[in-house]
């Protein structure tokens, strides 16, 4: 359980957490104070559970030969549950796990098929989220010239967002016929998702306002009273990484170069993560996953219907559920099987 529920040490970090939250202005520095609440609900949680789950055990041990057979498997498959529980929240304690996250989507070759899948990828998530009630922030969404997104950034907030999530970073691949062809020919199609972690706190980061290229322009979108006619929108580029951010949901051209420059550092900081991780090789994997052209699920619509995940080796014959936001089991599963 790698100390996960090691109570006596958790019940210790409670109690310096509740000094720590019981502190004169502890909420003035909200991100930081947030961080701390976070991580005492979750700590506070798993004792709760775990304590739970052993009064439940023992209560069951001390009363099984005064019930009835029936009595007694209601009461094992109800402790069954608590251990999936308890076990879920095992694969959801890494470090950044309960952080919220953002979500990128980009299209691969194809034109106006990827842009279309990729739109439809970012309802899958936005009915998810819906279903589940995490939070759902458009970022930044690009239309495609015919159809569909030429990409977006979305933010999802709730419990274990970047958990739940972070094994969505890869290539999708979208098997159809294609509504855009006249001939009704079968078409394959690519996306790619990279989620990462919105960090609460992002140390040593520096920027020199040399690096960067800002690009201002009209917002796009839909129509109607959301239209934003100035120059609102915001491209940053950081010339040394190559890395490009957007922000356009704000109607405040300052306010989206803030959140801009909030989702760089946080890329930045990913990046440092990433490159002091490799070089104790315990992101191989992760990397590779993050890169167009490694493919972790397909979503096959013709000639037959299924959706399998090429990692844990999920399977689902029902791939318009999983297009309509049913994922929870997916991500479940891929939690339990995915290293």
């Amino acid at each position: 359980m790698g100390g996960h529920f090691d109570i006596p040490k958790n019940e210790e970090r409670l109690k310096e957490l509740e000094v720590i939250i019981n502190r004169d202005g502890f909420w003035e520095d909200y991100d930081k104070a947030n961080a701390i609440n976070i991580e005492y609900n979750r700590i506070k949680k798993n004792v709760y559970n775990y304590n739970n789950l052993l009064e439940s055990i023992n209560t069951l041990e001390f009363l099984k030969n005064e019930m009835t057979e029936t009595e007694y498997q209601d009461e094992y498959f109800k402790i069954n549950e608590e251990i999936n529980t308890l076990e879920k929240e095992v694969h959801l304690s890494g470090e950044y796990d309960s952080l919220p996250c953002f979500l990128e989507i980009h299209p691969g070759a194809g034109g106006t098929e990827s842009c279309d899948w990729s739109l439809m990828l970012l309802r899958m998530y936005e009915r998810f989220c819906e279903k589940y009630n995490y939070k759902f922030e458009v970022i930044y969404s690009n239309p495609g010239e015919e159809a569909g997104i030429k990409s977006a950034i979305i933010r999802i907030a709730g419990e274990y967002a970047y958990g739940y999530l972070k094994r969505e970073s890869g290539v999708h691949r979208l098997v159809r016929i294609s509504p855009f062809d006249a001939g009704k020919r079968r078409h394959t199609s690519f996306a790619s998702v990279t989620v990462t972690p919105e960090f609460l706190e992002v140390p040593n980061i520096e920027i020199n306002e040399n690096d960067l290229k800002i690009d201002v322009y009209h917002s796009s979108g839909a129509g109607g009273q959301s239209v934003n006619t100035s120059n609102s929108a915001v491209r940053i580029t950081h010339l040394p990484s190559k890395i490009v951010v957007t922000c356009q949901n704000e109607r405040s051209q300052l306010k989206n170069k803030e959140m801009a420059m909030k989702l760089l550092k946080n890329k930045l900081y990913e990046q440092k993560i990433k490159e002091i991780e490799n070089e104790k090789n315990s992101l191989k994997d992760t990397s590779k996953n993050i890169e167009f052209g490694s493919q972790i699920r397909s979503y096959i619509l013709e000639p037959y219907k299924l959706v399998k995940d090429n990692r844990s080796n999920f399977e689902s014959n029902d791939p318009d559920k999983i297009l309509n936001g049913e994922i929870k089991e997916m991500l479940e599963f891929n939690l339990k099987n995915i290293d």
